[in-house]
């Protein structure tokens, strides 16, 4: 869980499509050239600067871009939480290099939104077709279900991954 809300976006957008491990290492070293990951602290670095942690190119302009809309008062994160699921996603989403899976990841890890069920994450559809006994889910049978779990979406997405893992 990381509550600040622009740290971990910073933290998705760098982790996407590579491994833990690689993921923490890239994070460490965020830690140790900028200190505290802040609208200000990115903003003032450059894209060469945010690439020597790690990070693709096209990564970095990406987590540049929102620290400088952060920092410049054209993204307001803090507003996020006064809207629905539906409208951060739909927000978060405009942002170059978020997806709808890293705004859903964001609302449950981040906002702690109690009722969000992931159709963009494999792990959660793993989970419900063992669970439930399926070789595929389509996205109607996954509404189905995820409406089951509702208020507490959230929380069937942590059984979920874990039943996801079971077998592994």
């Amino acid at each position: 869980m990381t509550p600040d809300l622009f740290a971990a976006l910073v933290a998705s957008i760098a982790g996407q499509q590579i491994s833990a491990k690689a993921a923490k290492t890239i994070r460490e070293r965020m830690d140790v050239r900028f200190g505290a990951i802040t609208p200000e602290t990115i903003a003032s670095a450059t894209t060469d600067d945010i690439r020597r942690c790690g990070i693709s190119k096209r990564k970095a302009g990406y987590i540049k871009g929102i620290g400088d809309a952060t920092s410049g008062g054209s993204l307001d994160l803090n507003a996020l939480y006064r809207l629905s699921d539906g409208e951060v996603i739909d927000r978060l989403t405009t942002l170059n290099g978020v997806g709808r899976w890293t705004a859903e990841m964001l609302l449950i890890f981040s906002m702690e939104r109690p009722d969000v069920v992931s159709f963009s994450d494999l792990a959660i559809r793993r989970g419900m077709m063992h669970l439930y006994g399926k070789a595929t889910i389509d996205r109607t049978t996954f509404e189905r279900y995820r409406k089951r779990y509702s208020p507490y979406g959230s929380v069937a997405s942590l059984y979920l991954w874990e039943i996801s893992h079971r077998d592994k």
